[in-house]
């Protein structure tokens, strides 16, 4: 098993309760990214990968008014270059650390926009505050926002994601809400909170079930239905074979036919 190192200061903190991770973003008023920002949250992100002992992760900001508003543009001015070395998982540790699959939860803050915007799609599960706000503004700056272009029409209805994309203006918690961007709203003060619980659920949950779920779900983006079907029912996906061969899967038909709570313990 992995041992994760605590982060207690700099720009991201780290703190763990049983098999959940919450990491949280500090950087200044804003909570914007600079190179090295990213590497440390790569470096947390892929040891929260490869500890067997946590199964879910809750991403959040420090602070009432801001998330992320994405890349820190005094710090490219300062020399930061936008296509620099992000670390393992791409910007933010998460948008391309392969392999990841465990729940992630983000809980959004204030303003979220782009960057920022971007890292929450690279979660599982958004909620939001009440207070909210988010946007893709990179239009107005003359350049791309690359993985919301990507990743935004898969989330919701494709003219809705090129409204966002081409106009860049903002929207509100119920907007992102009503096109299926966020889960839940709750206030400011209830949004930690309400993370946990939810984090609490998934970490009582199926691992190997979760796994199993986010590898299908990715490797079957762009492939035909029986294509995808097929690796799945051939056990050609690691997570699907290591699932039909585990003692959880055993377990979770013994718990229903007893009517009990399954125990469920990731082998």
């Amino acid at each position: 098993m992995t041992q994760m190192t605590m982060l207690t200061e700099g720009p991201i903190l780290t703190r763990r309760e049983g098999a959940i991770l919450e990491v949280t973003l500090s950087r200044g008023k804003a909570n914007a990214v600079d190179l090295v920002t990213s590497r440390i949250m790569g470096l947390v992100f892929r040891a929260f990968r490869d500890d067997d002992a946590l199964r879910v992760c809750i991403l959040r900001a420090a602070g009432d008014k801001f998330f992320c508003p994405g890349w820190d543009l005094k710090a490219a001015a300062e020399g930061d270059a936008v296509d620099g070395d992000y670390g393992v998982g791409g910007f933010g540790g998460l948008q391309e650390l392969p392999n990841l699959n465990k729940p992630v939860v983000c809980a959004v803050n204030g303003i979220c926009c782009g960057g920022g915007l971007e890292l929450a799609l690279s979660c599982d599960l958004i909620l939001c505050s009440d207070n909210a706000t988010f946007a893709l503004p990179e239009i107005r700056s003359g350049t791309v926002a690359d993985a919301a272009s990507i990743k935004l029409p898969k989330r919701i209805p494709y003219h809705v994601a090129m409204d966002l994309l081409m106009t860049g203006r903002w929207f509100d918690a119920q907007e992102a809400q009503r096109w299926g961007l966020v889960k839940e709203i709750t206030r400011p003060a209830h949004l930690l909170s309400t993370a946990w619980e939810l984090a609490r659920l998934l970490a009582s949950g199926p691992p190997l079930v979760y796994a199993a779920i986010k590898e299908v779900v990715r490797e079957a983006e762009n492939m035909r239905f029986q294509d995808a079907l097929s690796l799945i029912t051939k056990r050609q996906l690691p997570t699907v074979d290591r699932l039909y061969s585990s003692q959880d899967q055993l377990e979770g038909a013994r718990a229903f036919t007893e009517k009990r709570v399954p125990v469920w313990k990731g082998r």
